[in-house]
């Protein structure tokens, strides 16, 4: 008989690679993880590991097990969760975002959860291609990225934008870019196209490339990169709320440019669902408040909200 039970257990086998730490994490006894994975088999009429002593690995029909598992539950999650759509203050919000805006978002978020208790959210931080492949597989309902894609099965729509800032050492005294150049650059996992947009817009006549520039360092965190500035081994292209938010604020500066650049924002849904409420609210809100904090930034463009 099927149960959904049985692959749970099944599930978190797989991901914690014990027996002894499933039994802990599900409050289970090891036997009776034993006997969900025996009675699984038996259903399936498949072993679905190989076991050696304590150790163990999937077979072909593990393997596939365990994935169609993740869609099994994801699907199951994606209905419990359209389910409360109508809701505008309450419900499960799963969404993701990389970094350079989840800094910002993921708090405003958490104090939206403190005012309406009925919220919860569940917030990752994550690159562009992994949030697409992780709302079409139903893991997140919302996903936000800097990048526009075509896919038959997502509806892509924008939504936001964020300012890029020039920031450099609070003691740096240059304005060009040959400055900028004696100093090099530090980079991040979109820092190049951010820093080639910023100069070449701020720059038409001068600037080439950005190969020209030294390369003082690399993190794929965009939250530490202004760590590097702040001790004065390079500058940096950010988005502007990486900037307001980052400990290292009062040890780097952002230099004022003629012309601003931004970083665009997209909404990323699974095609023909509609977007819940709350999601809506969240949304609007989050970008109203930022319209108020970037006056004489220039201002994000307006964009239509997204349906809902």
């Amino acid at each position: 008989m099927f149960n959904a039970l049985y692959f749970r257990t099944f599930i978190t086998l797989v991901e914690t690679g014990s027996f002894t730490q499933t039994a802990r994490r599900l409050e289970m006894t090891q036997p009776g993880v034993s006997q969900h994975v025996r009675k699984l088999e038996r259903y399936l009429d498949k072993p679905l590991l190989e076991r050696h002593g304590r150790r163990f690995t999937l077979t072909e029909a593990g393997r596939r097990a365990y994935d169609y598992a993740l869609k099994l539950f994801a699907e199951h999650e994606q209905f419990r969760h359209s389910l409360d759509a109508d809701s505008t203050y309450s419900g499960d919000c799963r969404l993701a975002s990389p970094g350079s805006l989840g800094v910002m978002l993921y708090p405003f978020l958490l104090g939206q959860q403190q005012m309406y208790p009925g919220l919860t959210v569940s917030y990752s931080f994550a690159f562009n291609q992994e949030i697409t492949q992780d709302v079409l597989a139903g893991r997140y309902d919302l996903g936000i990225v800097t990048e526009p894609m075509r896919h038959p099965d997502l509806e892509v729509v924008p939504w936001h934008r964020e300012p890029l800032c020039l920031v450099v050492p609070a003691d740096f005294a240059g304005t060009g870019l040959s400055e900028l150049m004696g100093i090099g650059f530090i980079s991040y996992f979109d820092g190049l196209s951010h820093a080639s947009a910023l100069l070449r817009g701020n720059f038409p006549q001068e600037f080439r490339s950005m190969s020209h520039f030294r390369r003082q360092g690399f993190t794929n965190e965009v939250g530490m990169v202004l760590d590097a500035v702040a001790r004065g081994l390079g500058f940096t292209v950010v988005s502007r709320p990486v900037l307001e938010t980052s400990p290292w604020q009062r040890q780097v500066k952002a230099l004022e440019l003629p012309v601003a650049v931004h970083e665009s924002h997209y909404c990323v849904t699974r095609a023909g669902s509609e977007m819940p409420r709350r999601y809506v609210r969240l949304l609007e809100d989050f970008r109203e408040q930022r319209r108020q904090a970037l006056h004489g930034y220039g201002d994000p463009q307006e964009i239509p909200p997204p349906r809902g």
